[in-house]
């Protein structure tokens, strides 16, 4: 058979014996594929949006070239990773992805890795031209994934290349990261982050891709996120991909949590409906809605801090309501539980018109 070849003017895909193969390029489209959390995701220490006491810490640091052992921790979404990589950034610059060892929870990091990859990497000199520290970064993502096998194993590794090599352990939960190496490390927490901080990104964010973002769905996207950043820009882009104009009522339906209005309306029925009423309107709704229980009570529960009512009668409905979201997370029955979280309310009505009389 005659070999054929066609390339197409950007030289991006042939054809031959009858078999296509695509050359690596840059389509127009790659840009728009990117997730906005990668695309957004500080380059610099000046770029990262809160927490300016830690980061500016660590800056002093790294400029007078005193950068100790890192321990980072808090909750998902707060600026640990992108803190960690802009430092490296701003130490090795153009070296970065070669002075650098960065290993997460997806990789295998057991004891025989700790013993090898990193203990290698960590033993080898670095030729560092042009780059400010010659000592190497080894950042251990999600640390508290870690055996305590491993962990024991690295307490020595840090200690032995402390000369070479700087190590930066990030992790959700410190409590799971065994003392020896707590101590071994400058710890920093991460909160979430502030609601104005969330705001400044997400209309830095806003105005780049020139999305249509009224206030109510801005005032949306902040309550939602719970100050997780990742998670604000990730509702961000899945409601921009649904809906032209971003609203409150768009946010809620992409992310189906129940709107404040349907939380006003079954809050109104648990306190003032009988039984057998409140029970079938709120599974008509919920059913409607397509609303999970549990986001229900969630959000009941904090209607109830807003209610004027007695302290004791306040605590016991909120105990109820506790217990029945950790018996939702087990998966419980949903028409049961609903059951339930309606007897406590009507409870606490007959709990406030005896306190009345």
């Amino acid at each position: 058979m005659a070999e054929m070849m066609d390339i197409d003017g950007n030289g991006h895909s042939y054809s031959s014996k009858g078999k296509t193969v695509l050359i690596a390029g840059n389509p127009p489209s790659a840009a728009k594929a990117i997730p906005w959390v990668e695309k957004y995701r500080p380059q610099s220490l000046n770029d990262v949006a809160a927490h300016r006491d830690i980061v500016d810490t660590i800056d002093r640091l790294t400029t007078e070239n005193r950068l100790p052992h890192l321990l980072l921790y808090g909750p998902p979404g707060t600026g640990k990773t992108s803190t960690i990589l802009a430092v490296a950034r701003k130490l090795y610059g153009a070296q970065y992805h070669n002075m650098i060892l960065e290993l997460n929870a997806s990789d295998d990091r057991g004891i025989d890795v700790v013993r090898q990859q990193i203990q290698d990497f960590a033993s080898t000199q670095s030729l560092s031209f042009g780059v400010k520290l010659s000592v190497k970064l080894v950042l251990l993502d999600e640390a508290d994934a870690m055996t305590k096998d491993a962990q024991f194993a690295l307490r020595r590794v840090i200690e032995k290349y402390t000369k070479s090599t700087r190590f930066a352990l990030i992790c959700n939960h410190v409590n799971k990261i065994i003392p020896a190496l707590q101590s071994r490390c400058t710890r920093f927490r991460f909160a979430p982050l502030d609601a104005v901080h969330v705001t400044e990104r997400l209309k830095h964010v806003i105005k780049a891709e020139g999305l249509d973002v009224d206030d109510s769905g801005l005032t949306a996207l902040v309550q939602l996120s719970n100050g997780d950043m990742r998670k604000a820009l990730n509702i961000l882009q899945s409601t921009h991909m649904a809906s032209q104009q971003i609203t409150e009522e768009a946010v809620y339906l992409c992310t189906g949590n129940p709107l404040p209005k349907d939380i006003e309306q079954i809050s109104f029925w648990l306190l003032n409906e009988k039984f057998a009423d409140s029970f079938k309107r709120i599974n008509e709704i919920k059913t409607r809605k397509g609303l999970a229980l549990v986001d229900i009570v969630r959000e009941v529960t904090m209607f109830v801090f807003k209610i004027k009512m007695p302290p004791a009668i306040r605590m016991q409905l909120i105990n109820d309501l506790a217990d029945i979201e950790y018996r939702l997370s087990f998966g419980c029955n949903d028409r049961l539980q609903l059951g339930s979280a309606i007897a406590s309310f009507t409870r606490a009505r007959s709990a406030l018109v005896a306190a009345a009389q």
